[in-house]
């Protein structure tokens, strides 16, 4: 697939129109052989159609409006559009009252000359880190589909939406790594950014403390580009790259390096070596504090409180309707009391209050994004014991950033052919155009070959 300035340049050239480019999107999410019906929630081919017929005009007139003018875009099936009803990927918002408005994050996009292709599918509200979801079907990961293995979550739809070429870059949310794991299993570069960079409303929420919203893409540019609209800045103003040349890089040892499969294992040693040989500069970094988190998190999480809060009165009156996975994680935060979170909420302040003394020096952290290759679907279906054990080792690496509420991004570090494996490279709170710039610098490196 073409990044998004290889489309803005033959658009920009004449060798293609925004008609064109969705027409070819549609075609692929229509297509029976494809993973279109599974990947796409809400489609509304007519007003992509429009969308592009107008780009094409303002294009004629000589004025785009940003990198992504004629582009087309898919969005989470968690955001508003107007005049539909925002699912989430659930059975049980079927009867919610249509949105009386696009998101913001809509708003921006379509204001940049984006073409809205549609919602994708996702694990359902958002709460899962493998895109399982059992009301709309699982779409594959688009590496070996003779195993069929799963696509990653919780925005699994907005991945393969990308690598299945339906659109040139996808919006996904990130409250514990949903944008990252798929990117990673995907073989995609995906960007989570601090949380309050990009504005939330309009979306349904899963943690109202942890959700962020980014991109998911070809590559660290496409990334920027896109995270630029959609916190309000210059999308031509994006970071250049540090120079790999004395880049300061921590590899955390506490936690995030075990259980890796000989796959992760492989493509992350050779990414520390091509990084090292092209001057950054890596060090082990001893990182207790990461070992801390499940006594943090004993008597419940973040997340389960802020879901049950969100979720209480939807699950009482239609609870039947839920995935029962994601039902019985919701409902843990009934356990928890007012004074268990608050805690919870001052222990989490402690720990980044140390984590980023311990990271004072350096430009970012890497780390595998998750510690295995996509795992094959079919016996996740059928296994609850083994879709719990799996879920919180997928989630384990990312979710660490989110609790950090740092910004990170994922990389393929994989060789060609292999199976997908991601790269993390990490940053503090409000460190994003930073995080971006060492990518871009690392990114240059990886893609060597």
């Amino acid at each position: 697939m073409k990044t998004v300035l290889d489309n803005a340049a033959a658009l920009s050239k004449g060798e293609t129109n925004s008609q064109t480019l969705t027409e070819q999107a549609l075609q692929r999410m229509n297509d029976p052989e494809g993973q279109g019906a599974k990947v796409f929630i809400r489609r509304n081919d007519a007003r992509a159609m429009n969308l592009a017929k107008a780009s094409d005009l303002v294009r004629t007139a000589g004025h785009p409006r940003s990198p992504l003018e004629g582009l087309p875009i898919s969005v989470k099936d968690l955001f508003d559009l107007t005049g539909e009803t925002t699912l989430a990927a659930s059975k049980a918002a079927e009867s919610a009252s249509p949105a009386a408005a696009d998101a913001p994050v809509v708003r921006r996009l379509i204001a940049a000359g984006a073409v809205i292709t549609g919602t994708t599918n996702m694990s359902e509200y958002a709460f899962s880190g493998l895109g399982l979801n059992p009301h709309y079907g699982t779409p594959l990961n688009p590496y070996d589909r003779a195993i069929g293995r799963i696509p990653g979550g919780s925005s699994s739809g907005a991945a393969v939406s990308v690598a299945d070429g339906m659109a040139i870059a996808a919006i996904g949310t990130d409250t514990g790594g949903s944008i990252r794991i798929p990117s990673a299993l995907c073989g995609l570069t995906g960007f989570k950014p601090t949380a309050e960079r990009i504005p939330r409303r309009g979306s349904l929420p899963l943690s109202t403390t942890l959700d962020s919203i980014g991109p998911l893409a070809q590559s660290v540019t496409c990334c920027a580009i896109v995270d630029a609209v959609l916190a309000g800045e210059d999308p031509e103003a994006i970071p250049s790259a540090l120079p790999i040349s004395g880049l300061r890089l921590a590899v955390p040892q506490t936690v995030v390096l075990s259980d890796m499969d000989a796959a992760v294992a492989s493509a992350f040693e050779r990414a520390l070596s091509r990084l090292s040989k092209a001057g950054a500069v890596i060090t082990d970094l001893p990182m207790e504090e990461f070992g801390e988190l499940g006594t943090i998190n004993a008597r419940g999480s973040i997340i389960a409180a802020e879901a049950y809060h969100w979720h209480q009165d939807l699950i009482e009156h239609s609870g039947a309707s839920y995935d029962q996975r994601v039902r019985t994680r919701i409902l843990k935060g009934a356990e928890m009391s007012a004074i268990d979170l608050l805690r919870l909420l001052d222990a989490r302040l402690d720990w980044r209050e140390r984590v980023a003394a311990k990271m004072h020096g350096f430009d970012a952290m890497i780390m595998p994004t998750v510690p295995v290759v996509a795992p094959a679907l079919a016996p996740l279906e059928i296994d609850d014991e083994l879709f719990f054990k799996t879920n919180a080792l997928i989630l384990r690496n990312p979710s660490i950033i989110n609790f950090l509420d740092g910004c990170a991004l994922s990389l393929p570090c994989h060789e060609p052919c292999s199976a997908p494996v991601g790269l993390t490279v990490a940053g503090l709170s409000t460190s994003d155009r930073h995080v971006l710039a060492a990518g871009l610098a690392i990114e240059q490196v990886l893609t060597l070959q």
